[in-house]
């Protein structure tokens, strides 16, 4: 099979083609692992177009489009799971390949991408050719994700609207809950905000263990510059004031390098939280955001192995 001429990594549709071309050469089958491995070669992929993976980090991209092809040339009739981890073409796959021409065109790829809903893939997930910058289509895995991941970037940004309309007080608590929810303190008791004129830079205290021996030092900043070397440096000789051994800084908005410099430096004693892995962390441990469950289906493969 000649390969094909491409950039980056294939939209699953344009799996399709030489997948069923592949399966066709084995018609006894073909096992997920060969498929995958010889369309990579296949198309051209490069290392770094073999390593990527979804924003989930769960799987390879390559792999999960090629998945989504061979999930639609089953819905179309033309290949089937001979066994488990076996794809194989079928009789009116060798039909279908009889009349067409390589490439396929479009009509063709249209018909096997069409969706139940009554849309085609090719409206919905394709945006214009003649952009340079084109979003390529992905599988339905990729439009999730992309979406999910469009959806906590949203909430992220609302995040940083809301602290910054509230009091310096709310977010130093806000912050001792998120520092909890991390599973700082024994119970929320143990978490105490402390902020105040002479504070020495300290606004929350963390008590580890139930006698208070062990503490957290806390200095939440709620800004819109970027906070800068002297800032994290004060807070740093507040803690050495106190003799302590463990600090977190968190701001709203971000560190400076020079900031960011020193902090690394003492990273066994203080560690420092911009707003971008702040809102990260809120979403993630649900302070100020409530989760909606998605169920999306998945065959349980462990089900159906044979004893």
């Amino acid at each position: 099979m000649a390969l094909l001429a491409v950039m980056g990594i294939p939209t699953y549709d344009r799996f399709i083609e030489p997948l069923l071309r592949l399966l066709a050469q084995h018609p006894d089958g073909l096992s997920t692992k060969k498929v995958y491995e010889t369309l990579a070669d296949t198309v051209g992929l490069s290392t770094e177009d073999r390593q990527e993976l979804l924003p989930s980090q769960r799987q390879l991209v390559f792999h999960n489009r090629i998945g989504w092809a061979q999930d639609r040339l089953k819905r179309a009739g033309l290949a089937q799971s001979a066994a488990r981890g076996v794809w194989q073409i079928t009789a009116k796959g060798r039909a279908f390949l009889g009349g067409q021409r390589s490439p396929f065109d479009e009509a063709a790829l249209d018909e096997l991408t069409y969706v139940e809903a009554g849309s085609k893939a090719s409206a919905t997930e394709v945006e214009s050719a003649t952009v340079a910058t084109e979003t390529l289509r992905g599988s339905p895995d990729e439009q999730i994700e992309r979406a999910l991941a469009e959806i906590r970037a949203s909430v992220a940004r609302e995040l940083l609207e809301q602290i910054g309309a509230s009091s310096p007080q709310f977010f130093e608590e806000l912050v001792l809950d998120l520092l909890h929810a991390l599973g700082y303190g024994i119970n929320r008791q143990d978490l105490q905000r402390v902020g105040r004129s002479g504070d020495g830079g300290i606004d929350g205290i963390i008590s580890l263990d139930r006698l208070g021996l062990e503490k957290v030092y806390v200095q939440a900043k709620r800004w819109q510059n970027r906070v800068g070397r002297p800032e994290v440096q004060g807070f740093f000789g507040a803690l050495a004031g106190r003799r302590a051994k463990k600090g977190v800084f968190i701001t709203t908005s971000d560190f400076t390098h020079d900031a960011r410099e020193f902090a690394e430096s003492v990273s066994d004693q203080m560690v420092i939280i911009d707003g971008k892995r702040l809102t990260n962390l809120m979403i993630e441990f649900g302070v100020g955001v409530q989760h909606k469950a998605l169920r999306v289906p998945t065959v349980d493969g462990d089900y159906f192995e044979e004893l």
